[in-house]
């Protein structure tokens, strides 16, 4: 019982899908059944591509978000603003990073954050 609980929460419903959809599901679901280990289902494989597509989804949504701000006149001047307000430390830290790299390898540089 408490292994029921811990599950997360489902919920049932029917899908069609279009036959060629089906049977390439179907084949990629059989070819994961045959390695070692893998109890991998049709359900798993739609329930897998719903929240790769959900991601897409809101990836996309947050990216319209950001491309208003482009065509925003107000964000644009404040933003522009704030990197001329900052220009001089950007540069400043631009400078330290470059004087901590020089004479280092790069991929000790790298490694050594």
């Amino acid at each position: 019982m408490a292994l029921a609980t811990a599950r997360a929460e489902t919920r049932t419903t029917t899908v069609r899908l279009p036959r060629s959809v089906y049977d390439h599901a179907k084949c990629v679901v059989d070819k994961e059944r045959g390695g070692a280990g893998n109890t991998i289902s049709l359900n798993d494989l739609i329930v897998a591509a719903i929240r790769a597509y959900l991601k897409m989804y809101r990836r996309r949504q947050i990216d319209a978000a950001f491309a208003g701000m482009a065509e925003d006149a107000d964000y644009q001047k404040e933003a522009k603003l704030l990197a001329e307000e900052f220009e001089h430390s950007d540069w400043e830290a631009l400078k330290i990073e470059e004087e901590d790299l020089e004479g280092e390898p790069v991929y000790a540089a790298s490694s050594a954050r």
